[in-house]
């Protein structure tokens, strides 16, 4: 029974940030309809700048951890910003170039950190509570998971207030309806878009200063890694549905742990082969729009 309950925890932290990265690129791709392979650099520089943060300032306390959080979110947020705003503008509804061009951006940003950072894993320190662990049924339960956990749901339920309440949430799903007539009442379709990306870069951003806590360690390939399953999770829960991604994030997570252990290290191929099933049976995912 402990076991059942360290794997599911452990799935649910790791699903945690599998929602975090796919988020945005539900968001980004659901509603604006740009596949964003460079999402996961948004993620790794989070990373990268949460930890600056934590050595720069010598502590491994809860208000170093909580402003590594904020300047890691901050620093997803305006990469992604930058992104739409320089390279991506002008390439809607262009599908390909768009693919190129974030594909060319990942692989220069993997550079970039090479440059700055080395290659080698930079291994971390947190608050000391993250080390400890609390017993649930036999379990012990290592404490950064409930971390994660509490932060991709509070994310989740912000992001959905944000969307149905706020005026530019209004837009943004007005805009992807009928762009056209949105331009027309003298409404700024582009800034919305710009929005939307920085919105899901700082959820990258944030979920790369957990991820490095979770696995104790940031690379230049922490979000190229975690993107993969970020994709996965998007068109299993359907695109632009951020209910769907979430309950797919956990799916995906505790399925992956729970073959990783029981058959043998063969989670990523049931997730794999989990994705072949959706796609046959349901290509709009758990919560997509049927066309």
């Amino acid at each position: 029974m402990s076991t059942v309950v360290l794997l599911l925890f452990t799935g649910l932290g790791l699903g945690a940030l599998y929602f975090l990265v796919a988020a945005g690129l539900s968001l980004i791709y659901g509603l604006m309809g740009v596949l964003n392979f460079a999402h996961g650099a948004f993620l790794t520089l989070g990373a990268f700048t949460g930890w600056e943060i934590a050595r720069r300032t010598g502590s491994d306390n809860w208000w170093t951890f909580l402003l590594s959080l904020l300047v890691g979110a901050v620093a997803g947020a305006v990469f992604a910003a930058f992104t739409e705003f320089v390279l991506i503008r002008r390439l809607y509804q262009r599908h390909i170039e768009q693919v190129l061009i974030t594909v060319g951006l990942s692989l220069a940003a993997v550079a970039l950190f090479d440059g700055i950072w080395g290659t080698d894993p930079v291994f971390i320190q947190g608050p000391a509570w993250f080390k400890e662990t609390t017993e649930i049924l036999g379990a012990r339960i290592p404490n950064d998971r409930f971390i994660c956990i509490i932060a991709a749901v509070l994310v989740l339920l912000a992001l959905v207030f944000f969307l149905k309440n706020t005026r530019y949430g209004m837009i943004i799903r007005a805009g992807v309806e009928n762009r056209s007539m949105v331009t027309a009442l003298g409404i700024d379709v582009r800034k919305a878009f710009t929005l939307v990306f920085t919105i899901g870069g700082a959820a990258a951003g944030l979920g790369g200063v957990l991820a490095s806590h979770y696995f104790g360690y940031v690379s230049p390939l922490l979000g190229g890694s975690l993107l993969i399953f970020a994709f996965i999770v998007t068109v299993i829960g359907g695109l632009g549905s951020l209910t769907g991604a979430a309950i797919a994030a956990v799916a995906v997570a505790v399925l992956q742990q729970f073959a990783n252990f029981y058959l043998g290290g063969t989670g990523d191929f049931v997730v794999v082969l989990a994705l072949a099933l959706v796609l046959l049976f349901r290509p709009s995912g758990l919560l997509g729009r049927t066309s």
